[in-house]
């Protein structure tokens, strides 16, 4: 298995790694958009709040026929999408309690979605496929004196 993520650095960073999730690949992909950059407590609360039904994902591709939500243009509730990739955020949150990081000032450095192999399931239809995924997380470790510079800033320019 080869990580998509290249500047990996043991020291500061923890990862993890879902193979061959049976979730679809669209709504992983706009789940990692709304994820990518915050914080790990923000982003388990965010899917725990999708899974409730809580929060909808904005979807900002593919999304012709989708319904407008509260705040956004077009949103969905992928709860089955939103639970598989909690539990890939707690495997590398995990991991980063393995590595002895700091896990409370964790930060989503990337994740990424990729389509995985294509199912053909058995049956008197043809043509019928199953959804899989590869999702790949990977959390940093920063410094506080950094994060509290840039909540400074932004209260500055607001």
């Amino acid at each position: 298995m080869e990580y998509s993520f290249k500047n990996y650095n043991k020291e500061h960073m923890a990862r993890a790694y879902g193979s061959s999730l049976r979730i679809s690949t669209k709504h992983s992909v706009e789940i990692a958009n709304l994820l990518r950059g915050k914080t790990l407590q923000r982003a388990k609360s965010i899917l725990n709040a999708v899974i409730r039904k809580e929060q909808a994902v904005p979807f900002k591709r593919r999304n012709r026929d989708v319904a407008h939500k509260t705040g956004m243009s077009a949103g969905r509730y992928p709860v089955k999408a939103a639970s598989e990739i909690l539990k890939v955020l707690e495997s590398a949150e995990k991991n980063a309690q393995f590595l002895g990081l700091d896990t409370s000032s964790l930060v989503v450095k990337s994740i990424i979605a990729n389509k995985a192999t294509i199912i053909h399931k058995y049956g008197r239809k043809r043509g019928r496929t199953g959804k899989n995924t590869h999702v790949e997380v990977t959390l940093e470790e920063t410094k506080k004196e950094s994060r509290d510079k840039k909540q400074k800033k932004e209260g500055e320019n607001k």
